[in-house]
């Protein structure tokens, strides 16, 4: 496991935090949105982004058209479940260079599935010569078509570890 390059306790940090801003469930507010509509991420190779998401990983295609903010680009949607979507842009003609992580940016995207589709998709990442960066338990992160940070996490929505974060 890699550690905190300044190897520091935030311990009271966190706990500060948490006693700042945290509430107990009992007194949170309702959140103002329903869930996530879709989350969009680019890509260089729309075919080769349907074969990742619907051929190895399983997650029907939906919808495919023209990106009304750029004339040419596509749009195109994965169903991840529970009326969630992932949805994918590419931009032709744009040299939007390799897959970078910087602040502000998506570090990983966690999607949560079954434990027994958790093993079923191990197998076929495996199958397809898909790099596994760290397996642990529930969790598996891998890498997309485009470098994009993908987690299947075999824990329930709502919870991590068996720790309840919802």
């Amino acid at each position: 496991m890699t550690t905190h390059p300044e190897q520091v306790d935030r311990t009271e940090e966190w706990d500060q935090m948490r006693a700042k801003y945290l509430l107990p469930a009992s007194e949170r507010a309702e959140s103002t949105a329903r869930g996530v509509h879709h989350l969009a991420l680019l890509s260089s190779d729309v075919e080769r982004t349907i074969a990742f998401y619907q051929g190895i990983l399983g997650f029907p295609l939906t919808e495919l058209f023209e990106n009304r903010d750029y004339p040419g680009s596509t749009h195109f949607f994965f169903d991840i479940g529970n009326g969630n979507l992932l949805a994918f842009f590419d931009f032709p003609g744009l040299d939007l260079g390799p897959y970078a992580e910087v602040l502000g940016s998506m570090h990983h995207l966690a999607i949560s599935v079954s434990p027994e589709k958790h093993e079923m998709l191990r197998e076929r990442l495996n199958a397809h010569e898909v790099t596994i960066d760290f397996d642990y338990k529930t969790s598996i992160y891998f890498r997309g078509p485009d470098g994009e940070r993908l987690e299947l996490l075999a824990d329930s929505l709502g919870s991590m570890y068996g720790a309840d974060v919802g």
